[in-house]
């Protein structure tokens, strides 16, 4: 939305000194019906902007996504944080009203606290007889380069995540773009009076969103400004470093070749692209072996969920899959199904399959049961069928992250698309589909409850009639 206004208002602008606040002024009365909604949508969707990255800073922080593998992705994200604020400044510059004037003078003054410039750049503002169209025509480059250099590093901030997400779903765009244009039409952004470099302006409404450190350039000198900004974007960056983490760091999966065909399953759903095929070591009649890089690796166990040799079926060899958890083998997992309800119990029998991440079940009774997995992606979809058809469990649910916030980033969406039958590797066509239940309530402990009582609501008709019901819970 601010690219889209930013192109339609730069058709119209002119880069004149004397004809830059005339441009924006016509844009704003003169075209209300459109530049002046474009305008103002510009100010609003860029304001927004703040307010989601600081919402995003904040909600990684809350969530220990800032640790190992994401660190990169943290420090990058902090830098950005510059690029905006450098795009956000030069744009009221541009507009070269009262508020533009202090902003520059401000602005500028500060830059000269540090020896960068052969002369005094602030030197330009000093009367309308210094400032020239050339500088002025900086100004407006710099508005529009800046943003370019800040696309080109979000790009950077990105690269250690797979398949990452870039667009939001059309709903929230259309919903976001609505209330934007609400605010644009209510209360549109208006200039201040012009520029007047032979008065110093004595009241200005700042835009806080953009401005909200530019009083204590006033207060205090450049040298000391310049030190609280170093000292807090140092402060940010090291947050990954300061803060604990609130989980222990799995150790990294490791690849077990003589059970690995280089089928590329699990680097296609790894998350952070940990996972790499590399040209095969060990002399098996395959092209390409899976390759891990422990730097990357989170132990989300997603890539065994991705395994086709992760099986409990087996019982003539070693239940080792081509790629395996340390600290989770699938041998401890099978274990814990087949013990999960060691005598048998009164009732139907549910197994809960719970994320690490996801609340963990109250008390439901003997005949419930829980299994918590690093992330529900790293279930493999065969587990699911050993456990009704051994008769290990009468029900299962696979209890995950809330819907669309899985913490691993893919577990959620892969299981769902194994779960479907659309994605490798698929659940068994013979598998019930009334026997499972997936919830993805997150830290809801009602909604694990919700699914505990659907399941048992549906699990004598089952096995009765065969007939499936809907689940409220799912």
């Amino acid at each position: 939305m601010v690219l889209a206004s930013g192109i339609y208002l730069y058709i119209f602008f002119d880069t004149g000194i004397e004809q830059a606040w005339a441009s924006v002024q016509r844009l704003t009365e003169g075209q209300w019906y459109a530049g002046g909604i474009m305008r103002s949508l510009h100010r609003y969707a860029s304001d927004a902007l703040v307010i989601i990255v600081v919402l995003h800073l904040l909600r990684e922080l809350v969530h220990d996504r800032l640790h190992g593998a994401r660190t990169f992705t943290w420090i990058t994200g902090v830098l950005l944080i510059g690029f905006l604020y450098a795009s956000g400044i030069t744009g009221y510059w541009i507009v070269w009203d009262r508020l533009a004037q202090y902003v520059a003078i401000a602005s500028t003054e500060w830059l000269d606290t540090l020896p960068l410039f052969a002369e005094p750049i602030a030197r330009n503002f000093l009367h309308p007889g210094t400032l020239s169209g050339r500088f002025f025509t900086l100004f407006c480059f710099i508005h529009i380069a800046v943003p370019l250099f800040m696309l080109f590093f979000m790009w950077i901030h990105i690269q250690r995540l797979a398949q990452p997400r870039v667009n939001p779903p059309r709903e929230l765009t259309l919903g976001c773009m609505a209330m934007l244009l609400g605010a644009a039409w209510l209360s549109p952004a208006t200039s201040e009076a012009p520029a007047d470099l032979s008065t110093v302006p004595a009241v200005v409404n700042l835009d806080w969103f953009y401005m909200l450190f530019y009083p204590l350039l006033d207060r205090i000198s450049g040298s000391a400004a310049w030190g609280v900004l170093l000292a807090g974007a140092l402060l940010l960056l090291a947050v990954p470093w300061l803060a604990p983490r609130l989980r222990v760091q799995p150790a990294a999966a490791r690849v077990d070749l003589p059970n690995c065909n280089g089928c590329g399953r699990c680097v296609q759903d790894c998350p952070f692209s940990a996972l790499t095929l590399g040209p095969r070591t060990d002399g098996l009649p395959y092209t390409d072996q899976a390759v891990v890089d422990p730097d990357l690796c989170v132990g989300c166990g997603i890539c065994v969920g991705s395994c086709p040799t992760a099986t409990p079926f087996r019982r003539h060899s070693s239940l080792v899959a081509g790629i395996e958890l340390p600290d989770f083998p699938l041998t401890r997992l099978r274990d814990a199904v087949d013990n999960a309800f060691a005598a048998r119990v009164p009732g139907e029998r549910v197994l809960v399959f719970r994320c690490a991440h996801a609340a963990a079940i109250n008390s439901q009774g003997p005949d419930v049961a829980e299994i918590t997995l690093p992330c529900m992606g790293h279930l493999p979809p065969p587990f699911i069928d050993y456990t009704l058809s051994r008769g290990r469990a009468d029900g299962v649910i696979l209890a995950g992250c809330a819907q669309g916030a899985c913490y691993e980033r893919l577990g959620q969406q892969w299981t769902q698309q194994r779960m479907s039958r659309t994605r490798d590797p698929k659940l068994r066509e013979r598998v019930p589909a009334d026997r499972v239940i997936a919830c993805w309530a997150g830290r809801d402990t009602v909604g694990v409850s919700a699914a505990i009582a659907a399941i048992r609501n549906r699990l004598p008709q089952s096995t009765v009639t065969g007939e499936k019901q809907p689940c409220p819970a799912g």
